[in-house]
């Protein structure tokens, strides 16, 4: 089995912020780090990180997200959106025996992982964000101006937004064919797509992603499908429900406009990364630093796409020891 494939990960069930929860944990001493993956994903995307950094001497913890694995999932959008998912984060702390700890996110656990510096700066004492930059609060609705962008033109975002469900009826109908279409690098061949047309109403998302010609050399059979195996078990509309909460939670975190993340921080993220859109690495130290008063640097790893910690684990590991140990 996969998970028994990890010599000195132990699993078990917690209780944080009035839900159950799957943890991960490997290190007995040492500082304690926190990991929170994003979506589609798994405390399994983090498999490459969590034996380095407790044969680095720390302490690892890694969830399965709220709506992930065998974690709870709540039925109420609401209960998604970041000050849950931060008080997710504190939770975790209370239930092993911290008093702080060091967050990473990847994706959407990048804003898990910032907001819960910010809501609850005295239990974190540093910050990686991988994926997703933070450069503050926006000042406009974000949800407004991706409408305005996209129009009728289909957007995931904006897709994952409708009502009545659709989009994780369609990824819970095809797990496989969604996750295999997006766990490729940005060079990964791909069939044509059988959707081209790019308003919404010509279809779903699946079929506007190539089908892959091949897994990635990062990524097996065994490892898909045990990502595969977890969202057949979960369903997709925990995960989606981050996305819905959105407009939420730029409401909710009006309090946080002119609060600065004051902890050592790091930006990670593949060169080629579609969340960045080609973003170099002065124009995000410059846009990051604006907010993070210590912002320890900007990696950016060339030639990695978007799932950086599994396309590129040992640089991934390196960029993070480093900024660990000279804390």
């Amino acid at each position: 089995m996969v998970e028994e494939s990890l010599e000195g990960v132990a699993f078990r069930f917690i209780e944080t912020n009035g839900i159950r929860m799957r943890i991960a944990e490997a290190g007995t001493d040492g500082p304690l780090v926190l990991f929170a993956h994003g979506w589609p994903e798994s405390w399994y995307s983090w498999r490459h990180q969590i034996p380095a950094l407790a044969a680095a001497g720390y302490r690892v913890v890694v969830p399965e997200m709220r709506g992930y694995g065998q974690t709870d999932a709540p039925e109420s959008v609401e209960a998604y959106d970041v000050v849950e998912l931060a008080a997710d984060m504190v939770g975790i702390l209370d239930a092993v025996g911290v008093d702080k700890a060091i967050i990473v996110g990847h994706d959407w656990g990048a804003p898990v992982a910032t907001n819960s510096v910010l809501l609850h700066p005295t239990r974190f004492s540093g910050l990686v964000m991988m994926s997703v930059p933070y450069g503050g609060r926006a000042e406009n609705s974000p949800m407004d101006a991706m409408r305005r962008n996209f129009g009728d033109n289909f957007f995931y975002i904006l897709y994952h937004n409708e009502s009545g469900g659709v989009a994780e009826s369609e990824y819970d109908s095809d797990p496989r064919g969604l996750l295999s279409r997006l766990y490729l690098s940005p060079d990964s061949p791909r069939e044509d797509p059988t959707v081209v047309d790019p308003k919404r109403v010509a279809g779903g998302w699946i079929p506007r992603l190539g089908a892959p010609k091949g897994l990635p050399a990062w990524l097996t059979e065994a490892d898909l499908d045990y990502y595969v195996a977890q969202f057949e078990q979960s369903g997709f509309r925990g995960g989606v429900n981050y996305y819905r909460n959105i407009e939420r939670n730029w409401e909710v975190t009006a309090h946080l406009a002119d609060t600065g993340i004051q902890v050592p921080t790091l930006f990670l993220a593949g060169e080629r990364d579609m969340v960045i859109a080609g973003a170099g690495a002065a124009n995000l130290q410059s846009r990051i630093g604006q907010v993070a008063s210590d912002l320890r640097g900007v990696v950016l790893i060339p030639g990695i796409g978007h799932w950086v910690q599994q396309e590129a684990p040992d640089e991934t590991n390196h960029a993070l020891l480093d900024f660990l140990d000279n804390l």
